[in-house]
């Protein structure tokens, strides 16, 4: 299929040919009919895109702070490989279509196949020939309402919340500065509720078409005829409302707002525009400036978004799919027209040269739509995988190896899941090693497959996994996907006779890990390996080697300055992807077993700040010690891991991965000579390792066994929490 693209870092734009999205559990494939370009927001971001590097950074001052961050954290090289990766791929554009239903998802019953839907969301509703779209972004079309119409459902939407963060009453009289596509539909919206109208606008078309729609006097801010008409119509006092609907630095818009409101009235920002209020202004009038969050509430919660889970509409009235079913009731009421708005349709196939054209000043317009080819046809889709999350008690196995099956030269991979961590720490490495043939790349989301083939080479790209385990060529397959899905993929990729290498964590439950080992048993294949990289790490191998072997029992403690992620990262999704440190604890539990060279037989853990900080205390055969503390509350500058190992009169000392030493009982001390040119955590070393064994046939990197003590170990962390007595480690 096709999808509408650009790069960020060169500001290409392209109709790519990408795979057909995945239809998942909890939404619906849809063919779109027609999908709305958003004049404004879209048109912002293709401008930015074309600006030098130093001209986005100004654009864009809070990612600046976010990679200033990530080099305190992760160092130069691994921030600029990070960022690089993220600007020269392909992002999506769009936000706003109404298409079919083409095929249902599990546990959705409000829809069927062939229904019309509106879609919202600029991850799901984008300018593409098939989206999937989860339960809470789409909603049906009424009958009758043209699907051209229905397609300005999420901008509608967009004006919507705005108008109902003012709190218009009857008889008011309001101000909408900027008559854009926003700004239009507001001025509809309030003109429907029984407010009267004053729109300020420098472009005298918009003015017109404003005052056609049902704005009672309309102007260019510059003159004096806004004033004029506000004065006119509320005997001097001012407007109640002023809805900020423009974009652009300029800060007369929040000026303009403060001299015509009356004496606290209310001024809201629905569009992106400069906010340097004059606090005079403000403060004398007491004003209530108020913010509008894009469709209403719902918007950015991924619970809501992707999980499906509504809000009460006894608590919450107005929800962003509540918001889209109201906006499209008007629609097909006649109560609003965004007929008049419409400047241009364009055939999806023109998309490049259309946008182009909006970019260039050619095409003067309000609202551009995209109209799609009319025929259907086959998806070429696999469901996703579902895990179930069960409490389970928390128990080891020893397991009966398989025989190995030794891989080809050179050895042909395939990637399930290309996100950021198997974009920027896993495929560089890959891709620059000629024993190694990127095969195929395999998404749920057509445009992550598009870039990794585009980036890293591979011969092909699809959304079909069931094609890819079938495919007896490919040697092994990389599963770094969500952790919720992690355990499953393995079962079924061993099943299938590869090699594996999964990305931690192995397993969220106790049943998950059953479930892998079960397919090991099964199919007698036992090469997998589990992305527990820092083992592999060079500096802390020499430090190891340095330390040499022990002969009493040794104290390890080792602090992991995890911080706070950003709201709305899955990583915070507990009920689907399990805690934090159920997700990457297992590369801290990993490290301590190695340098103790022994499985753990028993965690203790407490926790302080509702959960987020940890105390984890790992004990071991020989009566060694381990505590992790996994704080998520550390100052944000401070270093992310370090580490202490102290055993036999003689200590080991780990700092973040950029310098390490070894004191012996003799005052004599090694100290790493030079700070590595970057936080070398393993990762190319442990793939090397992988890569090795899987051609060779020979062992895995790490043995089974401890892998599954390691993944034992993680999940009795909370085991440990709900009980809050230690949790034995029992090997059947």
């Amino acid at each position: 299929m096709k999808q509408v693209v650009q790069n960020y870092k060169s500001g290409e734009l392209a109709l790519l040919d990408v795979p057909v999205p995945g239809c998942k559990p909890g939404g619906v494939l849809v063919r779109s009919a027609y999908s709305l370009i958003s004049t404004g927001t879209e048109l912002m971001k293709v401008s930015e895109a074309g600006m030098s590097m130093v001209g986005k950074a100004r654009s864009r001052p809070d990612q600046v702070a976010k990679v200033m961050q990530s080099v305190a954290t992760n160092g130069v090289p691994a921030t600029y490989r990070k960022v690089m990766g993220k600007l020269d791929s392909y992002t999506p554009l769009g936000y706003s279509l109404c298409g079919v239903v083409e095929q249902v998802g599990a546990g959705i019953d409000d829809v069927k196949v062939g229904d019309v839907v509106a879609c919202a969301g600029n991850e799901h509703a984008l300018h593409a020939e098939l989206n999937w779209v989860p339960k809470n972004l789409y909603v049906p079309v009424p009958d009758g309402l043209a699907p051209r119409h229905a397609a300005f459902g999420t901008v509608g939407s967009i004006a919507m919340q705005g108008v109902r963060q003012g709190e218009p009453q009857l008889g008011e009289v309001a101000l909408v500065i900027g008559l854009g596509l926003i700004g239009q539909l507001v001025v509809q919206l309030l003109t429907a509720s029984g407010v009267r109208v004053v729109g300020a606008d420098p472009d005298a078309a918009r003015c017109e078409l404003a005052e056609r729609l049902g704005a009672v006097a309309c102007g260019d801010p510059a003159s004096t005829a806004v004033e004029t008409a506000v004065a006119e119509l509320t005997d001097g006092h001012g407007v109640d409302q002023v809805y900020l609907a423009a974009g652009g630095g300029s800060n007369q818009p929040v000026e303009l707002a403060a001299r015509l409101c009356r004496d606290r009235g209310r001024v809201v920002d629905i569009g992106k525009c400069r906010l340097d209020l004059p606090w005079n202004a403000y403060y004398e009038k007491e004003l209530d400036v108020r913010f509008s969050r894009s469709y209403g509430p719902g918007r950015y919660d991924p619970a809501y978004e992707l999980e499906g889970r509504d809000y009460p509409i006894g608590y919450v009235r107005w929800t962003e799919r509540r918001n889209l079913a109201c906006f499209l009731d008007l629609l097909a009421r006649d109560r609003v027209d965004v007929e008049p708005l419409i400047s241009h349709i364009a055939d999806f196939d023109d998309a490049v040269e259309t946008y182009q054209r909006l970019k260039d000043g050619d095409l003067k317009a309000v609202a551009v739509l995209f109209r799609y080819p009319e025929h259907a046809g086959e998806a070429g889709h696999t469901e996703a995988p579902q895990v179930a999350v069960p409490a389970v008690a928390v128990s080891t196995r020893n397991m009966k190896r398989g025989p190995a099956r030794a891989a080809k030269a050179p050895v042909r991979l395939a990637f399930v899941g290309a996100g950021n961590y198997a974009t920027s720490m896993l495929l560089p490495h890959l891709a620059q090693r000629d024993s190694v043939e990127l095969s195929t790349v395999v998404t749920t989301t057509a445009l992550s497959a598009a870039n990794a083939q585009r980036k890293f080479g591979f011969a092909d790209a699809t959304t079909d996994l069931d094609a890819v385990l079938g495919d007896k060529s490919i040697d092994a397959v990389f599963v770094v996907t969500r952790h919720s899905s992690h355990a499953e993929l393995t079962r079924r990729a061993l099943l299938a006779g590869k090699a594996v290498f999964v990305e931690k964590p192995l397993a969220l439950t106790e049943d998950d890990l059953a479930g892998v080992l079960a397919a090991v048993e099964e199919s007698g294949n036992d090469r997998l390996q589990v992305g527990f990289n820092r083992r592999f790490a060079p500096l802390l191998q020499e430090a190891r080697k340095r330390f040499g072997t022990r002969s009493g029992p040794a104290n390890l403690r080792y602090l992991v300055n995890a911080g706070r992620l950003q709201h709305g990262s899955w990583y915070l999704q507990q009920g689907t992807e399990g805690s934090r440190f159920a997700g990457e604890g297992g590369h801290f539990i990993d490290t301590a077993s190695w340098l103790l060279d022994a499985d753990p037989e028993s965690v203790y853990a407490v926790a302080t700040s509702g959960n987020e900080d940890l105390q984890v205390v790992l004990r071991y055969p020989d009566g060694s010690t381990a505590t992790i503390s996994y704080v998520t509350t550390g100052p944000a500058g401070f270093p992310k891991e370090t580490l202490d190992l102290v055993a036999d009169g003689r200590a080991l000392r780990l700092d973040d991965f950029v310098r390490a030493s070894v004191y012996d009982g003799r005052g004599k001390r090694w100290v790493s000579s030079r700070l590595p040119k970057a936080r070398d955590k393993g990762q190319n070393a442990e793939l090397a390792a992988f890569i090795k064994a899987v051609r060779s046939g020979g062992p895995m990197p790490v043995p089974l066994e401890s892998l599954v003590a390691t993944t034992a170990a993680t999940l009795a962390v909370q085991t440990g929490l709900a009980g809050g007595v230690p949790v034995t480690l029992a090997r059947a």
